[in-house]
């Protein structure tokens, strides 16, 4: 399973890159409207975290007709190779979709919450499928219960699109995602430094150390 960073933080990125175990990132237009401050703008921010990140970097559309979706789409895309466009999972997302699949532009179905719109936007052309589970949570649904849905029916078929777990608020998504048998799972970066946190490593380091500051540093010696 592979670990996508949900943010458009560049010292976030920059940092968990350096963990070696960032194979993504995902962004939407809220997560980048937080860092276009002062002479940070768009384009300057895409292009960082694109020289940080070799993976796939989504980047979303902002527009609402399938049409004005497709040319945003090929704007981006130009900004890296590694560009993967979102597109809503909306009727005219739909149509989208399909235009893109055909002109080879990698695509994100973004907000999806039912496995009858995770099988829509597939057959309509997306590459990757982002099912919300922390946003299904808040309303009383089982957010994974969905991805066990989406991984049973894909499987079925063998449809090739890859699942990237979205919306994950907390570490147990991040477990749960991986005995189902996500592709992929984006996480805000507190989540992230979670997954490496545990007291019981805390503690046997600190006995560790303890242990080797009681010792006759003379003893040690190898002449």
């Amino acid at each position: 399973m592979k670990f996508f960073l949900d943010t458009a933080n560049i010292e976030e990125i920059r940092e968990g890159v350096s963990w070696g175990a960032v194979d993504g990132i995902t962004t939407n237009p809220t997560l980048i409207s937080k860092e276009l401050k002062g002479e940070m703008n768009f384009r300057k921010l895409v292009t960082s975290i694109l020289d940080l990140v070799k993976g796939p970097v989504s980047l979303e559309v902002t527009s609402l007709k399938h049409d004005e979706m497709i040319e945003e789409a090929k704007r981006l895309k130009k900004l890296g190779d590694n560009v993967v466009v979102k597109i809503p999972t909306t009727v005219e997302g739909l149509k989208a979709l399909k235009i893109l699949k055909e002109i080879g532009i990698e695509t994100n179905a973004t907000l999806v919450f039912s496995l009858s719109q995770a099988l829509m936007v597939v057959k309509a052309g997306a590459t990757y499928v982002s099912p919300f589970v922390g946003r299904l949570d808040d309303i009383g649904e089982d957010g994974m219960s969905l991805i066990e849905d989406i991984r049973t029916a894909y499987d079925n078929y063998g449809i090739n699109a890859k699942i990237i777990v979205a919306s994950i608020r907390h570490p147990v998504h991040v477990r749960e995602s991986a005995l189902i048998g996500a592709d992929i799972v984006t996480m805000p970066f507190d989540v992230f430094k979670k997954l490496m946190s545990h007291p019981k490593t805390d503690e046997g380091l600190k006995r560790f150390l303890d242990d080797w500051d009681k010792i006759d540093r003379g003893k040690l010696r190898l002449e």
